[in-house]
């Protein structure tokens, strides 16, 4: 089982798309890896040598940020954006899309299933 940067690979996929599972490595970023790691992108993860892999991680480690560095520098991020109170940490905050999306409508996967109203419907009596 191929593990890179603390997160186990899809057995199934070829490498190139195998490497997006770490977050901050996109499909680009990928192919650069695995270019200059000399490995070739269509391989299967399954079917990955140990020294290929090692080659890989060692690439990964020399560029940067990824994984829990990336996430943790994400996170202090948006805490500095809410605690100088700009309108994106407001809008963080209050679990609001961020970047001007319209929020009369729409922007259900930011702020949550949509709250039940009082039933308006008058009840029917038994005659």
């Amino acid at each position: 089982m191929a593990r890179i940067a603390g997160v186990d690979l899809p057995q199934n996929k070829q490498v190139w798309i195998g490497l997006t599972y770490i977050v901050g490595i996109g499909r680009a970023r990928s192919r650069k890896i695995l270019a200059a790691a000399e490995v070739d992108a269509v391989t299967k993860v399954r079917d990955l040598s140990e020294e290929a892999a090692q080659r890989i991680r060692k690439i990964i480690q020399d560029e940067g940020r990824v994984e829990g560095d990336l996430r943790k520098e994400v996170s202090q991020n948006i805490k500095r954006l809410m605690e100088i109170g700009s309108y994106r940490g407001i809008r963080h905050r209050r679990g609001l899309p961020v970047r001007g999306q319209r929020s009369n409508t729409n922007a259900r996967t930011r702020k949550g299933p949509r709250k039940a109203t009082v039933s308006t419907k008058k009840k029917l009596t038994k005659k």
